[in-house]
């Protein structure tokens, strides 16, 4: 008995010590982390002269609001918030509405040509038509400089079907939708009423993928939008960033210093201005990306 209960105060301790280590890797790691971010936030707020010579580590020095009262200035800023909110919800129900429907089609083994429309749909994941002829298929359907260029042509993702597909398989039984038919409950009927339901998790995880998608996306609208008053926050903050860095290259002396140093301030208040709204629903939905996580190891 005395030899067990050593072995077990050994084991005991050794946990201990394994957690102290863990605990501190995951410290660190999370540091390494987060320290760049705060201190694009301090550094937002901080004098510039102290941010150019490298002052600030962990508390802002000579509080200061310039940066963000340059970028307020811009009343462009204010329509890139809107079209990138309009983008986002138009972009994230449309994804929803494709990708959802198509997912459980594909993880029903009864369907007809199941297999062929899933090498279809995994043949872009590998090959694309390249940047020239999507740009011309957008052009031909008239979708240039328009709102929808931003949320038709790229809302089926492979991905998402996948992942959708492996839930939908392992999650909905067939014998489910026998029960429904005896119950006189159609195709339509079924899907809506009692596949959906039972489907929050991975609706709200292709959901907030497409979201996260469209609020960073810039490349899209770099290509195809040339009217300003469509253009998404991205864009409109890197004209922004662009603008301020061409003004301090056509001065001298200390014009130019003070030019690039507000230069440096906007670019770390761009990045707070155009991350702050994500970071700050990322605690309230983090549950769901986990749960993405999980669904995208699920193997059907």
């Amino acid at each position: 008995m005395a030899e067990e209960e050593r072995s077990k105060a050994r084991k005991i301790g050794q946990d201990k010590i394994f957690n102290l280590v863990l605990y501190f890797i995951c410290g660190i790691i999370i540091l390494l982390v987060l320290y760049p971010m705060y201190f694009i936030v301090i550094a937002s707020f901080s004098d510039p002269t102290a941010v150019a010579n490298g002052e600030i580590f962990f508390l802002p020095k000579g509080l200061n609001l310039k940066a963000y009262k340059k970028l307020a200035e811009y009343d462009q800023l204010w329509v890139g918030y809107k079209n990138t909110i309009l983008y986002v919800i138009g972009g994230t129900a449309m994804t929803v509405m494709v990708n959802i429907p198509a997912s459980y089609a594909l993880s029903r083994k009864k369907m007809y040509g199941r297999k062929f429309l899933t090498v279809l749909y995994l043949i872009p994941m590998f090959f694309t038509g390249g940047l020239i002829p999507t740009y011309m298929v957008i052009k031909q359907f008239g979708l240039l400089d328009s709102f929808w260029v931003m949320i038709l042509p790229f809302c089926v993702v492979t991905y998402y079907i996948i992942v959708g597909r492996t839930f939908f398989a392992t999650s909905i039984p067939d014998d489910l939708w026998e029960a429904a038919q005896l119950d006189g409950c159609g195709y339509l009927g079924f899907f809506f009423k009692i596949v959906l339901p039972l489907s929050k998790a991975v609706v709200a995880v292709i959901a907030l993928w497409a979201a996260v998608g469209q609020w960073n996306s810039y490349f899209n609208a770099l290509l195809y939008l040339r009217d300003s008053s469509l253009q998404p926050l991205q864009i409109v903050l890197r004209n922004i960033l662009i603008s301020n860095q061409n003004i301090g290259a056509l001065l001298t002396g200390s014009a130019a210093a003070e030019a690039k140093q507000l230069a440096d301030l906007i670019k770390y208040a761009i990045i707070v201005v155009s991350s702050a709204p994500i970071m700050c629903l990322y605690p309230f939905v983090q549950k769901y990306f986990n749960q993405g996580v999980m669904l995208g190891s699920l193997k059907g």
